[in-house]
């Protein structure tokens, strides 16, 4: 078992550098595109709430609705990625995803958007679960973590290159045309897509062979440390309590993560009356706290061979941060904010050590469709969060009850991760590595 973990170090760093060089970078611009143009609205929603005439709890929901969309090819997504392509899906969703998001631009009511909003979650669906497939496909177990953290630093990097840019687009023209133009942004890029991406190494002209025997062999000595002695039905893997109780931590975790991510704008604009381009600004502070965040959380999980603490911790202080940022918020404005910076690292830094643990628990056969199962259920938390700090808003007139309730949402979630335990085989290979 220790020969497996020290393979991954032991071959020519040209090796290694030329899949870091190619996978992680290619899926990180694609699933940036996607972030931007899901969360754009976070920026544009006090202008569009006023053109659409959007109460606060009618614009939380239309901010969600794309996650009830979003679920729906969550588990389908993953097992196409498996046993069908992920370049392939992926670039299907590409095309889907970008007309439904130059669509938004286009509406000229609250129901319309609502439905336009609907369709893009459902084309972003399968995006996610199948890069996460693609992913175990080419980097072992030891570097997982740092894999999926590299490839997720696109999350807290769309909202730092795309808030400004934005902000600048709604100070110069509208949200339409903020909503149409980076709507396009997927089109652009699906020839990188097609050309730089393959399913798994025997398929990718550029590796050389001894970086194809080196993961190949490494990746299917892993897989089958996870093959149960009989093969076990999809819906028994689905239903295993480790399964449902990742999506349960996961639905929290999104709640009180998107909630944070489409109404700090506007909690920032409410309290210090600032322009567009300023809150846009400010935004970007948390996310560039969470980029650091994400990639030393996710270094150290992979040094420690530790899943669990690298999530559980993480999210404890980003829920104890934004609880001082309640308490902090009619006192000390600037306090305040500190502590709302400090919030980002948390959430997303968990995300690298959190997908890693799939793919190290569950058999391979199964794995993407558990961690479809798992984005599903937390793609519910990114409509449930943003609508509960609408109603919350809308009730009270500020954002202290409401950004209270995403704090513990995030102490539930850290609290549920603490009773994760490693499946049976995993938790041998640790004893013999230890």
């Amino acid at each position: 078992m220790l020969k497996t973990q020290e393979t991954v170090t032991t071959v020519a760093p040209t090796i290694l550098q030329e899949r870091w060089l190619r996978i992680i970078p290619t899926a990180f611009v694609m699933y940036t595109i996607a972030y931007i143009d899901r969360t754009n609205i976070s920026i544009a929603l006090p202008s569009m709430s006023r053109a659409l005439h959007m109460t606060p709890t009618q614009a939380g929901g239309v901010a969600g609705i794309f996650f009830w969309g979003y679920l729906l090819l969550q588990i389908p997504g993953g097992y196409l990625a498996e046993h069908w392509s992920a370049k392939r899906l992926v670039s299907v969703l590409l095309v889907a995803w970008g007309i439904c998001s130059v669509s938004c631009g286009l509406v000229h009511t609250a129901r319309q958007f609502w439905v336009m909003r609907l369709l893009l979650g459902v084309t972003e669906g399968g995006v996610w679960p199948a890069t996460l497939v693609l992913l175990t496909h080419w980097f072992p177990r030891a570097e997982r973590a740092r894999a999926n953290g590299y490839w997720m630093l696109c999350q807290p990097a769309a909202v730092i290159l795309a808030s400004p840019l934005s902000g600048w687009i709604l100070g110069h023209w509208d949200w339409r045309v903020l909503l149409i133009s980076e709507g396009a942004f997927p089109f652009a890029w699906l020839l990188a897509w097609w050309r730089f991406i393959a399913d798994s190494p025997h398929q990718a002209g550029w590796i050389s062979v001894a970086e194809r025997d080196h993961l190949e062999s490494t990746l299917l000595q892993e897989s089958a440390e996870l093959e149960p002695v009989s093969p076990e039905p999809l819906l028994r893997t689905l239903a295993r309590p480790q399964v449902l109780l990742m999506a349960l931590a996961y639905f929290l975790l999104c709640s009180g993560g998107y909630g944070y991510l489409f109404w700090l704008p506007s909690a920032l604009k409410s309290v210090s009356g600032a322009s567009d381009l300023r809150v846009a600004f400010l935004f970007t502070a948390p996310y560039l706290l969470s980029g650091v965040g994400m990639v030393l959380i996710s270094r150290h999980s992979d040094r420690a061979r530790e899943r669990r603490g690298h999530v559980a911790v993480p999210l404890a202080l980003a829920g104890v941060f934004f609880l001082a940022t309640v308490l902090a918020s009619e006192r000390a404005a600037l306090l305040s904010f500190v502590f709302v910076c400090l919030v980002g690292p948390g959430i997303y830094g968990v995300l690298g050590p959190f997908w890693a643990i799939p793919g190290e628990v569950f058999p391979h056969a199964v794995a993407g469709s558990a961690m479809g199962l798992i984005n599903a259920v937390g793609a519910l938390g990114g409509y449930f969060g943003p609508l509960a700090v609408g109603y919350f808003n809308q009730r009270t007139g500020n954002f202290v009850y409401a950004f209270g309730v995403l704090s513990m949402e995030l102490l539930a979630s850290s609290a549920l991760m603490l009773f994760f335990g490693p499946s049976p085989a995993t938790a041998r290979r640790n004893a013999e590595i230890g």
